[in-house]
C-alpha cells in the first residue's frame, strides 16, 4: 500500500468517473465524444478519472490539471469477457506521468487463478514505480455467455478483502444492497473502499440513496462511470455525487 495515497481527496474520500468502456463495450452513449464528456467533468471538478492509454494520450492536454488512473487490463464483450488480461504495464504508466493504476479482476470463475497472478505483479510494479492501484473488485461467472452478478455479502466483503491482502490501495466493489451489509464490507477490509455504480436507470434517486448508504457505512466515495456519463446532464449528477461523498 502506498503510505501517502494521492487518489483520496484532503477529506479522505474520492469520486471517480471511470471512462474505460470503450474497449469491452464499444463507443456506447456518453462516451462517443470522449472531448465533450471530459470537459464537462473536469469543468464540475471531478476528483479523478480513469481512462485506457490511448485514451489518456489522445486527451492528454484536457488532463493537465486532473488525476488519471491508467486501466491495465482489458477484455471485450466479442470475446472472453470474464478474463481480464493485462494490456498495457507499469512502467508504461509511469511513463505516461498518470496518477495511478486501475486494474480489474473477476473472482469465482475458472480464470480467478490467473487474474489473481496478474493482480500480484502490478502491485509489486506498483510499489516500484510509488503509483497508488485501484483495484475493481467483482465475484461473476457465466452462464449461456451472460454474465452472472454476485452482490451478496459474503462474497464481496471475501473479494475485497482480497484486494486489501494482495497490496491494492483503493478497492471498488459492487453494492450489496443495504447500509448494513455493506458496511460488513467496509469493516472487514483497512483499505478504502468505493462503490461501483451498475446498471443504469431513468431515475437518479436510488443511486443517490445508494451513494447515502455507502458514505454512512463507512465507505470511502465512488468509482461510478455509465450513471454520471450517461446521464442526461452529467454536471447536474456529478455535483450531487460529490454533494454527498464530499460534504461541507
Amino acid at each position: 500500500m502506498i503510505e501517502n495515497n494521492s487518489i483520496l481527496q484532503k477529506d479522505g474520500n474520492v469520486v471517480i468517473v471511470p471512462l474505460d468502456h470503450g474497449v469491452h463495450d464499444g463507443p456506447i452513449d456518453g462516451l462517443v465524444d470522449m472531448e465533450k464528456t471530459l470537459k464537462l467533468l473536469i469543468e464540475e471538478g471531478v476528483d479523478a478519472v480513469v481512462l485506457h492509454k490511448g485514451m489518456y494520450w489522445k486527451y492528454r492536454h484536457l488532463l493537465k490539471k486532473t488525476k488519471v488512473l491508467i486501466h491495465i487490463s482489458a477484455s471485450t464483450n466479442m470475446g472472453n469477457w470474464l478474463r481480464k488480461v493485462l494490456v498495457t504495464s507499469v512502467e508504461e504508466v509511469a511513463t505516461l506521468k498518470a496518477a495511478g493504476v486501475s486494474i480489474h479482476v473477476n473472482m469465482g470463475n475458472k480464470y480467478e487463478p490467473e487474474m489473481l497472478a496478474d493482480f500480484g505483479k502490478v502491485v509489486a510494479e506498483c510499489r516500484k514505480y510509488k503509483l497508488p492501484l485501484l483495484a475493481m473488485m467483482y465475484v461473476r461467472d457465466d452462464a449461456r455467455r451472460e454474465i452472472i452478478n454476485f452482490t451478496n455479502v459474503e462474497k464481496i466483503k471475501h473479494a475485497a478483502r482480497v484486494a486489501a491482502e494482495l497490496g491494492a490501495d483503493i478497492i471498488k466493489v459492487p453494492y450489496t444492497g443495504s447500509l448494513e451489509t455493506f458496511r460488513d464490507v467496509v469493516n472487514g477490509s483497512p483499505i478504502p473502499i468505493v462503490v461501483a455504480g451498475g446498471t443504469v436507470n431513468t431515475n437518479d434517486t436510488p443511486i443517490l440513496e445508494t451513494i447515502q448508504n455507502v458514505m454512512k457505512a463507512g465507505g470511502r466515495g465512488v468509482s461510478m462511470g455509465r450513471h454520471i456519463f450517461q446521464n442526461k446532464d452529467v454536471k447536474r449528477m456529478l455535483r450531487d455525487v460529490k454533494k454527498i461523498v464530499h460534504p461541507k
